[in-house]
């Protein structure tokens, strides 16, 4: 808009008549009204826009809750997954318990004289035999231990027969007999054996090049396995 004098603007007055006023004047009404309806029409929008936005917002606030809900069902199942496991891990531990001790009674009968052909005369037998330190602590258990006057054998019975370290864990128990001798085991010769329901053949090997007898459960009787050429059984 260029600036005017004020002799330009007295000018420019005399020259205005009503009807070019007048028409200046409507036109800006006519601007006027226009942005009146502009601003009507941002307030519409803006308002619906605020209202699709609390509408998304309900939206998301229920499908929050509703989250919320699965969570929690999901949680309430986990635990009572958890409490299923529990259960079935105490029986199943129940169950080898009880199992082990199944196979300790099918061993037990007569099984001094599976090792009558090395006539070690083995007639006493007691079970589940623990171990103490010269300071009475247990340090650990002997499953079956066979006797006569002289001999004692010691026999860890086993479900199944299958890795080095159940060999290493028996020769360890041994030491822990000569250590620390049982009254019936003490001043005799101490010799070992491993028994299980099934023997794999690594486990036998490993067991034999250690000087154990191994016997398995075959029916309803317990079978010492021929050791191999030159086998001598270990004394402890």
């Amino acid at each position: 808009m260029a600036v005017r004098t004020v002799e330009e603007a007295v000018e420019w007055g005399k020259s205005l008549d009503f009807p070019t006023v007048w028409a200046a004047i409507m036109e800006s009404r006519v601007n006027i009204d226009k942005l009146g309806e502009r601003i009507d029409q941002l307030t519409v929008n803006t308002t619906a826009n605020g209202e699709k936005l609390d509408e998304r917002i309900d939206r998301l606030t229920e499908n929050g809750n509703k989250l919320d809900e699965r969570i929690d069902r999901l949680t309430e199942n986990i635990n009572k997954l958890g409490e299923r496991v529990d259960r079935v891990t105490a029986n199943v531990g129940g169950l080898n318990q009880s199992f082990g001790e199944l196979i300790e009674t099918l061993f037990t009968p007569h099984l001094g004289e599976k090792f009558d052909r090395y006539h070690y005369g083995l007639k006493r037998m007691f079970k589940r035999l623990p171990i103490y330190d010269n300071t009475s602590r247990l340090r650990g258990e002997i499953d079956i231990l066979l006797s006569n006057t002289t001999v004692c054998m010691a026999v860890e019975v086993k479900r199944w027969l299958e890795k080095t370290d159940q060999i290493d864990e028996h020769i360890r128990r041994m030491q822990l007999i000569r250590e620390y001798p049982p009254a019936e085991a003490n001043g005799k010769k101490l010799l070992g054996a491993m028994a299980a329901a099934t023997v794999l053949p690594d486990a036998r090997e490993y067991a034999e090049q250690n000087g154990f007898f191994v016997l398995e459960l075959t029916g309803e009787d317990i079978r010492l396995l021929e050791p191999p050429e030159g086998f001598q059984p270990s004394e402890w």
